[in-house]
C-alpha cells in the first residue's frame, strides 16, 4: 500500500503536479519547527495538529488546518474549502508562477522524500516500429464526382473480394527505435510530414484502426495491452478541439472531474501514516494542498487552480472558450487550454504535439520551463514536440529526438546532437538556432549550406543514411545496448501504470455529464427560447387558418380538414426536433476526443442528453397544444385534450430521439441532412396522411407498420374523430360521421388504437435513444481526405516542369535564371512605386465597455500620427507588441477597412493615392489563407492571374507567368493538390502560407503587403517562405511584411524595420543595419537600456527593452526619443523626396476599375466553380444519390398511382407525392447548398478587396452553376417517378411535369443561397428557412386546400412558392381529364377546381410564376452579396 500511496502526491503532482507551483518561499518546512517570539500560538498550532493526529486516517486525510489572514490557523473539512480560501491557499503557495513553482515543488517533493516514500516512474520503450497508410495516389486521390462514385463502387468490390485494392501502402514510420526516460525532458523535432504526429500517437496507444502497424511499445517493460495507456499517459493533441459555450476554467474542471485523482489517495495515506509514525509535522499549506488534490469527485478542484495559474490561463479563466459563432479567447490561449485540459489529470507520461503554435516565444518559454521543472523533480515523462523553438526555449530540453522522413536520424543528450552532424560533415552557423538547423540539414533545398569539408565533393545524405550512420555513432550503439538489456519489471513502481478504465466511479462520471449538459442548456438557452417563439407563432398562424368558425362537422370533406389541421401539428412537433440533429454534430469531436481518452463512457453522455431536454417537450408541447386546441374547434372533452397532449409529447420526443441519432450516424451535417431527410421522408410518406393505408404496396406494407408516425396519425385522429362532436349518423347512413371519415383514408375506427399509439411511440423512443447509444460507442469520426502524390514522382516532376520552363525562355533570359536569382519572376514588366503616409490617424467610436468605465472621449485612436516610406527593392518590417497596430496600419494603407475614422496623407510615387487604381497595383496576404477548397494550386494561381493581369496579356504568357511564379514559391510539386479547407483536409499550413503568397504575385503588383506571413509555420517552412518573401523583394517590388516573433535569421533578412509600441506610435523607423547592428546601437544608446547578450536575438531583445514596463522603469518615453533623434529628420527628408512626383512621371490611370472585361469576370467566376462543384462530391454525388433513392422509393410506394383515377383518395394520394417529393428534395437541396455558399462568401470577400471581379460576376457564377446539376437532379427523379406511377405519356404532361419539378428545385436551391447572403453565417441561415418552410408547408394547398383557407390569409396562398408548384403539377396531370370518379356524377377536373381550386387554362401563367420566383431569389442573391458585407474591419 505504501507503494500506490506515494503517487498522489505526485499522482496529482503528475502532470498535473507535475505542475503546481508556490511562492511560500522556504517557509513551508521551516514552519514546523519555529521557535519564534510567539510561542503561544506556536503551542495553539502544535495542540490543533496534535488532534488531527489523533483522528482515524480516514478522517485525518479529510482535514487539515488552514491558517488565516492574521497568522491564526484553524481546522477545516477539506469539503468545505470555499473558492476565495482556495484561492488564498494557492497564492501563498505560488504567487508568481515564474519565480515560486520551481521551490513549491521541491517542497512537495521534500515531504515525500523525508519519510522515504518513492516516486512512481514510467519509461517508455519503442521498437522496430513500423507504419504505413494505404491512399489512392496522383489523378485519383482527388476527390471528384466521378472518383467518389468508382472509389465506392470498387469498396463493394473489394469487401466482397471480387476486386483487389488500387490504394497504395504509404510508409510513415521505418523501424524506429528507442527509450524515453523519466525525469528528462525529451524534444521531438522533424520538418512537416516527417512522423511526428504518429510517433506520438503510437507511443501514446492511440493509432488509428486504420493504419499497418508493426513493432511493440513497452511502459516500464509492460505491453499495452496489460495496462490502460490512455490513463497512464496523456496525449495532448495539436488541434484545439472545446465546447465553445464553456469557460476555461469549466473546461479544466470537467476535465480533472472525469479524469480523477488516480492513486494520489493511497499515497497520501501512507504518506500520512509514515508521517504519524515519524512524529512529522508537515507544513500546513502543503499539506491542506496535498489533501485537497487527492480528493475525489469535486465540481473545481484545487489542481484546475494551479493548473490555470502555471499555464498564464488565470486572466480569461472565466471568459468562454468560444467558437467560430462565440467570440472567446485567443488562438494561443485555445493551445494552452488544450494542453492544461490534459495535465489536471494524474497521468504520469505526457505526449505533447505542437503545444507552441499561436504563442509568443515567452510564453513557450515559461510553459516549457514549468513543465520541465516538474519533470525533474517528480520524475515524469515528456515527449514535446515544437514546430519553432526559439534557442532559449531549446536549451531547456536534455533530450532531442530529430525525425525525417520516417526515420529517427538522432536520438539522445542534446549536448551531443551538434556534434554527429559535424562527425557526418555538416556545421551549424553561429548565428544560427540549432533547432532551426536540425529540421533543415536533413531537406534536399538546404542541406548543402551546412556542407562542411569543402574540399571533398558534397553529395545529398538522405534520412535514411543518417539514421543508419546514427546506429555506429557511439551515442547510438550505447541505446542499441540499453535497449537489448529488458527493463527489469520488478523495479516497476505499483501505482505506474493503471489498469482501470474510468478515472472515477460511474456515478461520479454521470453525475459530471449531467452538470455539464445542464449547464449547455443554459447558455444555449437563446435556442430554446426561439423554438418555443417560433412554436407560438406557428400556433398563432395554425389557428388562424383552422379558425373554428370556419371548421364545421357535417361532411366527410369537413373531416378532411380537420385531419389537415392534425397532420400540420405532428409536422410542426417533429420538425422542431431538427435543431437537436445539428446540436449533437457540433459537440460530435469534443465528444469523440474524449470518449478516446476515456474521461467518460458513452451513457454517461447519452442519458443527460435525452433526459435532460424532456422537461422542455413538455413545455413546447404545453403551448401549442394549448393555443390551438380549442380555438381550432377539436372535441371540448378535457379527457381528449389531455390525451392529445400525451401524444404529441411522445410524438416529439420520437423525433427527438430519431434526429439525435442520425446525428451520430451521420457525424457530418452534409451526411446527418440527407439521412435525416431520407428517414423523415420514410416516416412521413408511410404515416398514413400522405397515402391512405388502403393504397400502400404489399411490398411497402412492413414500412407502414414500422413508421412511428402511423401510430401517431392514428392516435390522435381516433382520439378525435370517435369523440362526441362526430358522433351523430349522416342521413342515408348506418356508421357515424366520424367512423365514415377514418375509413375513407383507411385509418382504423377502434379506440384501442389511442393505446396502440403510446405503446409504440414509447418502444421508439426507447429503441432510437439506446441506438443514439451505441453509435456514440461504436462508431468513429470521419477520417481527413488529402490528396496524396508520390514523394519521388512530384520531386522528379518538379524537375522536369522546372526544365521545361527555363528552356522555353529566351537564351538571355535562361542565362539570367541559372547565373542570378534577381531575374526570376520578371517575365512581365511591371512599374516599382513607392508609397509615403504622412501623419496617419485612425479611430473608432469608443466602444461600449470603455465607456461603460467612465471613459468620456467619442473615439478610441488606435494610431497616432504614424509616418514613413516604403521602397522598392527594400524589405520592410512591421513590428510591435500585440496590440500595437500592425495589422490595423497595414489595413489603412492598403484600403482594406470597412468601418473607423482614418486622417492623413498616402502618396503612391508622389500621387495621392486612390483606391480603384491602388487595388490594381498592390497585393495583400492576409493572416488567414483564404482559398476555395476545392479547386487545384494551379487553378488557384491561374484564376488569380486570368482575372488580374491586364487585357493585354495573352493565355500562354499568363500560363508561363504562373509557372515562374510556382517555381519561385516553391509550389510546383505541389501543383495539382487540392486546396482543401484549413485545419480539416488538403494543404498544410506553410503550403497554405506559400499560396496566398503566389495568388498576389501572380497579379504582377508592385506593393506587397504581408500580414504574419511565418506566423504558425516550422522553422524549415518559415525560411521557405521567407526566401519567397526575399526573392520577390529582389525583382524591385515594394514589400512590407507585419511579423510577430521572428527568428534571428528571419529578421536578418529584412532592410528596415517600423516598430510601434502600444497606442499606435511610432518608436523606430529606420534600416536595421548587417546583424542589425544599427537597430541594437540605437537602443544600447538610450540611458539604462541594458546591453544584448551574445547570441541574443536582436528582435526579442528590442521588444523586451521597449515595453511600456521598461519605459516606466527607465523613466522615458521611446515615442519622444524617437522623435527628437537624428534618424527622424533623415526620415522626414526621405518623405518629403518620395512625397513629390518624379520629373516626366505620370499618375497611375486605368482604363476601368476591374482589369477584365465584365463578361470575362463572369466566364472566370463560372469557370471557377465549375471545378469547385465537380471536385466536391459530399455535396453533388450526394445530392444525385440522394434523389434517385428518393425516385425509386416513390416510384414503388406510389407503384402506377398516376394512372388511377376512380376515387377522391386517389387524386389525394397521388398530389401527396408530389407534395413530399417537391417539400423534401427542395428543403434538401436549400440545406446543404448553404454551407457551400458560406465558405465561397469568405473567399469572395477576398478576391473582391483584391479588385479581381465585382459582386455581379460572382454571384453570376454561383447561380448559373447551379443550373446544369439541378437540371440532372430534376430529370433523374422526374423520369423515374413517371415511369413508375403511370402517368399519362403524352410529350405535354411530360413537359409540364419535368418542367415544374425543375423550376421547384432551382427556387430552393436560390433560396438556400439568397439566405445565407442576408446572414452573417449558414447556421441562422438554416434557423430563418426552416421557420419559413414551415409556413411554405402550411399554405403549400395539401394540408389545407385553397378554398378552405380563411379570407384572411388567402393572400399568402398566392406569395407561396409551394403553392404554385403543387398548382402546376397536379392541374396539369388532371385538370383536363373528363372520366368521373366512383359513386358522385363529378369528373375529376371539376373535383380538383372545387376541391383545390386548379384550373387546367391557369397552367401556363403558374410557368411564369415560377420562373418568375426563381430569378427573383437569384436576384434577391446578387443584391444582398452587394449590399451586405459581414466582414468587419
Amino acid at each position: 500500500m505504501a507503494t500506490s500511496g506515494r503517487i498522489s502526491t505526485s499522482g496529482r503532482i503528475s502532470s498535473s503536479d507535475v505542475w503546481r507551483s508556490s511562492s511560500t518561499g522556504d517557509r513551508v518546512f521551516s514552519r514546523s519547527g519555529r521557535a519564534n517570539d510567539d510561542d503561544v500560538e506556536d503551542d495553539e498550532e502544535a495542540l490543533k495538529w496534535a488532534a488531527l493526529e489523533k483522528l482515524p486516517t480516514y478522517l485525518r486525510i479529510r482535514r487539515g488546518l488552514l491558517n488565516e489572514d492574521q497568522g491564526n490557523s484553524r481546522e477545516v473539512e477539506i469539503t468545505d474549502l470555499g473558492f476565495l480560501e482556495k484561492r488564498n491557499l494557492l497564492d501563498r503557495l505560488v504567487r508568481i508562477a515564474d519565480d515560486d513553482n520551481e521551490k513549491f515543488l521541491l517542497k512537495l517533493k521534500s515531504r515525500i522524500d523525508r519519510v522515504g516514500l518513492e516516486m512512481p516512474t514510467i519509461e517508455v520503450r519503442f521498437e522496430h516500429l513500423n507504419v504505413e497508410a494505404e491512399a489512392h495516389v496522383g489523378g485519383r486521390a482527388l476527390p471528384t464526382v466521378f472518383n467518389f462514385s468508382v472509389n465506392m463502387f470498387e469498396e463493394i468490390l473489394n469487401s466482397l473480394h471480387i476486386l483487389p485494392s488500387r490504394k497504395k501502402p504509404l510508409p510513415i514510420l521505418h523501424d524506429v527505435s528507442g527509450i524515453i526516460k523519466p525525469g528528462r525532458m525529451t524534444l521531438l523535432l522533424g520538418p512537416p510530414a516527417s512522423g511526428k504526429t504518429t510517433l506520438l500517437l503510437a507511443l501514446a496507444g492511440k493509432l488509428s484502426k486504420d493504419l499497418k502497424f508493426s513493432g511493440k511499445v513497452t511502459y516500464n517493460g509492460h505491453e499495452m495491452d496489460e495496462f490502460v495507456p490512455q490513463r497512464t499517459s496523456a496525449y495532448i493533441s495539436q488541434y484545439d478541439l472545446h465546447i465553445g459555450e464553456m469557460t476555461v476554467r469549466e473546461t479544466l474542471a470537467f476535465s480533472a472531474r472525469c479524469q480523477g485523482v488516480g492513486p494520489q489517495n493511497d499515497i497520501l495515506i501512507e504518506l500520512s501514516r509514515r508521517e504519524k509514525t515519524a512524529k512529522i509535522k508537515p507544513d500546513p499549506d502543503i499539506d491542506l494542498f496535498m489533501k485537497a488534490a487527492a480528493l475525489e469527485g469535486q465540481e473545481a478542484n484545487v489542481v484546475t487552480d494551479y493548473i490555470l495559474k502555471i499555464l498564464g490561463l488565470e486572466v480569461c479563466a472565466d471568459t468562454l472558450v468560444g467558437d467560430e459563432m462565440v467570440r472567446g479567447i485567443s488562438g494561443g490561449q485555445k493551445k494552452r487550454v488544450t494542453t492544461g485540459e490534459m495535465m489536471v489529470g494524474p497521468s504520469r507520461a505526457l505526449f505533447m504535439d505542437e503545444i507552441s503554435t499561436g504563442l509568443d516565444s515567452s510564453t513557450t518559454f515559461q510553459i516549457v520551463n514549468s513543465l520541465r521543472q516538474s519533470i525533474h523533480i517528480l520524475e515524469g515523462t515528456a515527449i514535446i514536440s515544437l514546430l519553432q523553438p526559439a534557442p532559449e526555449t531549446y536549451d531547456l530540453f536534455d533530450d532531442i529526438v530529430l525525425l525525417s522522413d520516417g526515420y529517427i536520424v538522432y536520438q539522445g543528450p542534446r549536448e551531443n546532437v551538434l556534434e554527429f552532424f559535424e562527425h557526418m560533415g555538416f556545421r551549424c552557423p553561429e548565428r544560427k538556432g540549432v533547432a532551426d538547423f536540425l529540421q533543415e540539414v536533413t531537406s534536399r533545398k538546404d542541406q548543402e549550406q551546412y556542407w562542411l569539408r569543402r574540399d571533398e565533393p558534397y553529395n545529398f545524405i538522405t534520412s535514411m543514411e543518417f539514421a543508419e550512420a546514427f546506429q555506429s555513432f557511439h551515442i547510438g550503439r550505447k541505446q542499441g545496448d540499453e535497449l537489448a538489456t529488458p527493463f527489469d519489471k520488478s523495479k516497476s513502481h505499483p501505482a505506474a501504470l493503471t489498469t482501470d478504465k474510468f478515472g472515477v466511479n460511474k456515478k461520479e462520471l454521470l453525475k459530471a455529464c449531467i452538470a455539464r449538459e445542464y449547464l449547455l442548456m443554459k447558455r444555449n438557452s437563446f435556442i430554446y427560447i426561439f423554438k418555443i417563439t417560433q412554436i407560438v407563432i406557428l400556433a398563432f398562424l395554425t389557428t388562424t387558418v383552422f379558425l373554428r368558425t370556419n371548421m364545421h362537422h357535417e361532411t366527410v370533406n369537413d373531416g378532411g380538414t380537420y385531419m389537415g389541421a392534425i397532420f400540420y401539428g405532428v409536422i410542426v412537433m417533429i420538425f422542431n426536433g431538427f435543431s437537436e440533429m445539428a446540436m449533437t454534430i457540433h459537440k460530435l469531436p469534443v465528444f469523440y476526443k474524449q470518449r478516446d481518452l476515456l474521461f467518460f463512457p458513452a451513457w454517461a453522455y447519452a442519458l443527460p442528453a435525452w433526459v435532460l431536454k424532456i422537461p422542455i417537450t413538455f413545455v413546447e408541447v404545453a403551448i401549442w397544444v394549448i393555443l390551438t386546441y380549442y380555438p381550432i374547434g377539436f372535441d371540448p372533452n378535457i379527457g381528449r385534450f389531455l390525451k392529445q397532449y400525451l401524444l404529441f409529447v411522445l410524438a416529439n420526443q420520437m423525433a427527438s430521439g430519431l434526429l439525435r441519432l442520425i446525428g451520430a450516424v451521420g457525424r457530418n451535417m452534409i451526411v446527418a441532412n440527407t439521412i435525416g431527410s431520407f428517414g423523415i421522408i420514410n416516416l412521413l410518406v408511410l404515416g398514413g396522411f400522405i397515402i391512405s393505408r388502403v393504397n400502400v404496396k404489399k411490398w411497402w406494407l412492413w414500412g407502414y407498420w414500422i413508421s412511428p408516425l402511423m401510430y401517431v396519425q392514428n392516435g390522435l385522429t381516433v382520439n378525435e374523430f370517435l369523440s362526441h362532436s362526430w358522433s351523430h349518423v349522416p342521413p342515408n347512413s348506418t356508421e357515424s360521421l366520424g367512423v365514415q371519415i377514418l375509413k375513407t383514408r383507411g385509418l382504423f375506427p377502434y379506440a384501442y388504437w389511442f393505446w396502440i399509439g403510446v405503446g409504440a411511440l414509447t418502444g421508439s423512443i426507447l429503441l432510437f435513444n439506446l441506438l443514439f447509444f451505441f453509435a456514440l460507442k461504436y462508431l468513429d469520426p470521419f477520417g481527413k481526405p488529402q490528396a496524396i502524390t508520390p514523394k519521388e514522382d512530384s520531386e522528379e516532376r518538379g524537375n522536369d516542369e522546372t526544365r521545361i520552363s527555363i528552356s522555353s525562355r529566351t537564351p538571355s533570359a535562361r542565362v539570367g535564371n541559372l547565373n542570378q536569382v534577381k531575374i526570376r519572376g520578371m517575365v512581365l514588366p511591371f512599374l516599382p512605386l513607392s508609397i509615403t503616409f504622412g501623419d496617419i490617424r485612425y479611430s473608432i467610436d469608443m466602444p461600449q465597455e470603455m465607456r461603460a468605465q467612465g471613459i468620456l472621449e467619442d473615439r478610441l485612436e488606435l494610431l497616432k500620427g504614424v509616418s514613413g516610406a516604403f521602397r522598392p527593392g527594400v524589405l520592410t518590417a512591421l513590428m510591435g507588441v500585440s496590440g500595437a497596430g500592425k495589422t490595423t496600419l497595414m489595413d489603412v494603407l492598403a484600403g482594406r477597412k470597412t468601418g473607423g475614422y482614418i486622417e492623413g496623407s498616402i502618396k503612391i510615387s508622389g500621387y495621392p493615392k486612390r483606391q480603384e487604381t491602388f487595388a490594381r497595383i498592390a497585393g495583400y496576404c492576409e493572416q488567414t489563407d483564404i482559398h476555395s477548397p476545392h479547386i487545384t494550386v494551379y487553378e488557384s494561381l491561374i484564376f488569380s492571374a486570368w482575372l488580374r493581369l491586364s487585357p493585354e496579356s495573352n493565355s500562354d504568357t499568363r500560363k508561363m507567368f504562373v509557372e515562374e511564379v510556382m517555381e519561385l514559391v516553391e509550389l510546383t510539386p505541389l501543383r495539382d493538390a487540392l486546396v482543401g479547407l484549413p485545419g480539416v483536409n488538403g494543404l498544410s499550413t506553410e503550403q497554405r502560407k506559400r499560396l496566398t503568397i503566389a495568388v498576389e504575385l501572380v497579379a504582377n503588383p508592385s506593393i506587397i503587403f504581408m500580414d504574419e506571413p511565418t506566423s504558425g509555420l516550422d522553422a524549415r517552412a518559415a525560411a521557405i517562405v521567407m526566401r519567397t518573401v526575399r526573392n520577390t523583394v529582389d525583382t524591385g517590388r515594394t514589400v512590407v511584411c507585419t511579423i510577430h516573433q521572428p527568428s534571428i535569421d528571419i529578421f536578418d533578412s529584412f532592410d528596415e524595420l517600423l516598430l510601434l509600441k502600444r497606442g499606435g506610435e511610432e518608436i523606430f523607423v529606420g534600416p536595421i543595419g548587417r546583424h542589425a547592428s544599427y537597430l541594437i546601437k540605437y537602443f544600447e544608446a538610450v540611458d539604462g537600456v541594458p546591453k544584448m547578450k551574445e547570441g541574443y536575438n536582436p528582435a526579442t531583445w528590442m521588444l523586451e527593452v521597449t515595453t511600456a514596463a521598461q519605459e516606466d522603469a527607465l523613466g522615458v518615453n521611446f515615442m519622444d526619443i524617437y522623435k527628437n533623434s537624428e534618424l527622424y529628420k533623415r526620415n522626414k527628408d526621405l518623405i518629403k523626396e518620395l512625397s513629390s512626383p518624379l520629373p516626366g512621371s505620370n499618375d497611375l490611370f486605368f482604363q476601368r476599375q476591374y482589369a477584365q472585361t465584365f463578361f470575362t469576370q463572369c466566364m472566370a467566376c463560372l469557370k471557377k466553380q465549375h471545378w469547385s462543384y465537380w471536385r466536391n462530391p459530399p455535396y453533388n454525388a450526394v445530392r444525385f444519390l440522394f434523389t434517385t433513392f428518393i425516385a425509386l422509393m416513390f416510384g414503388t410506394i406510389f407503384w402506377n398511382l398516376g394512372s388511377k383515377r376512380g376515387k377522391q383518395q386517389d387524386i389525394l394520394n397521388s398530389m401527396g407525392s408530389m407534395y413530399a417529393a417537391v417539400l423534401f428534395i427542395g428543403f434538401q437541396n436549400n440545406t446543404a447548398v448553404q454551407p457551400i455558399v458560406s465558405v465561397e462568401r469568405t473567399v469572395f470577400y477576398r478576391e473582391r478587396a483584391a479588385g479581381m471581379y465585382s459582386e455581379l460576376p460572382y454571384a453570376f457564377g454561383q447561380v448559373v452553376i447551379e443550373i446544369p446539376y439541378v437540371l440532372i437532379q430534376a430529370l433523374v427523379y422526374g423520369f423515374i417517378v413517371y415511369a413508375m406511377m403511370g402517368f399519362e405519356w403524352t410529350t405535354v404532361k411530360i413537359f409540364w411535369y419535368m418542367f415544374y419539378m425543375y423550376f421547384s428545385l432551382m427556387y430552393f436551391t436560390l433560396f438556400g443561397m439568397m439566405s445565407v447572403a442576408i446572414t452573417p453565417n449558414h447556421n441562422i441561415a438554416a434557423i430563418i428557412s426552416t421557420a419559413i418552410f414551415g409556413l411554405w408547408n402550411l399554405f403549400s394547398g395539401f394540408v389545407v386546400p385553397r378554398p378552405m383557407i380563411p379570407i384572411w390569409w388567402r393572400w399568402y396562398y398566392w406569395a407561396c412558392p409551394v403553392a404554385w408548384t403543387l398548382y402546376g403539377l397536379v392541374a396539369s396531370q388532371y385538370g383536363d381529364i373528363k372520366e368521373t370518379l366512383d359513386g358522385s356524377n363529378e369528373t375529376v377536373e371539376e373535383f380538383i377546381r372545387d376541391y383545390f381550386g386548379f384550373r387546367h387554362d391557369f397552367v401556363g401563367v403558374v410557368a411564369l410564376v415560377l420562373v418568375g420566383i426563381s430569378v427573383f431569389f437569384g436576384f434577391m442573391f446578387a443584391v444582398s452579396i452587394k449590399a451586405f458585407n459581414f466582414q468587419k474591419r
